[in-house]
């Protein structure tokens, strides 16, 4: 099982090539970037952490900027996003950047993705949540057809275009990673993913996951698919959850780093890389 980071990278907190070059100094198999485009400042969405937002939130890079200065320093690493909100893009836009990224990164870069819980920020975007999940999917197809196709077009409910011309071209068709937890999830992965990133954290229930992953893959064979990757995100820093799922079949997990300053990340990341072994 691989182990790889996650952070909010913020402006007043490590900088993202310093985070990037000591990640990959200390072993670790990859660096992800959330991405909330902006907080409004009136909010009645709820937050699943509790009633008052972290102050990270409103104060995230764009991960794609990045994580392209985070390419240039590194060799190793598969860098992505855990997630993007892909539906808050414009697909021909998103397209063209994540394709950027990649060829930058020589073929290393990872779209996690999600529908996103923050109505009010959607709304900004033009973006009915009734919708946001048909809306992603059809962002993912079209932006698939874009980095495939030398003549790419799209014809659907959110998104429509007739052929057009876009490079660069990714060095592969990046791997889509779908994130969520819900009851129609695995639909969504199989449909269009290459692989599911669920949440972690204290007091996960292991063996439902277990039997998830069981799940997907069963289904992925039965569709004459290969084997599509499990990443955790968030997973819980201990040494017997993490053997935990492994056993369960997990692939990678994302563990946390905080939006502090680069000698508390430095620490943090001490602590994290001894998990690994």
């Amino acid at each position: 099982m691989q182990h790889a980071v996650m952070i909010f990278l913020t402006d007043y907190a490590i900088d993202g090539p310093t985070l990037a070059r000591a990640t990959e100094e200390r072993g670790f198999d990859g660096l992800f970037l959330t991405e909330h485009t902006h907080i409004p400042t009136s909010r009645e969405s709820p937050w699943s952490g509790g009633s008052e937002l972290p102050r990270r939130y409103s104060h995230t890079y764009d991960p794609f900027v990045a994580l392209a200065a985070m390419a240039v320093v590194t060799e190793r690493i598969a860098l992505g996003t855990a997630v993007s909100l892909v539906l808050q893009h414009h697909p021909i836009g998103l397209a063209k950047t994540v394709a950027s990224l990649d060829r930058i990164a020589g073929g290393r870069f990872e779209l996690g993705v999600g529908p996103g819980w923050n109505r009010e920020e959607m709304a900004n975007h033009g973006v009915d949540p009734r919708t946001r999940t048909r809306r992603m999917l059809e962002h993912i197809a079209a932006m698939r057809a874009i980095w495939t196709q030398d003549e790419a077009e799209f014809h659907g409910e959110f998104v429509d275009f007739d052929p057009i011309w876009s490079w660069p071209k990714p060095v592969r068709t990046p791997p889509v990673l779908i994130g969520g937890e819900g009851p129609t999830v695995l639909d969504r992965v199989l449909s269009h993913g290459d692989g599911w990133m669920p949440r972690g954290g204290p007091g996960q229930d292991v063996d439902a996951l277990a039997a998830r992953i069981a799940e997907l893959r069963e289904r992925a064979s039965d569709a004459g698919r290969g084997h599509l990757d499990v990443t955790v995100f968030g997973a819980e820093a201990d040494r017997a959850v993490l053997d935990a799922y492994a056993a369960a079949g997990v692939d990678r997990v994302l563990l946390g780093l905080p939006d502090a300053g680069e000698a508390e990340v430095l620490r943090v990341l001490d602590d994290l890389a001894t998990l690994r072994y």
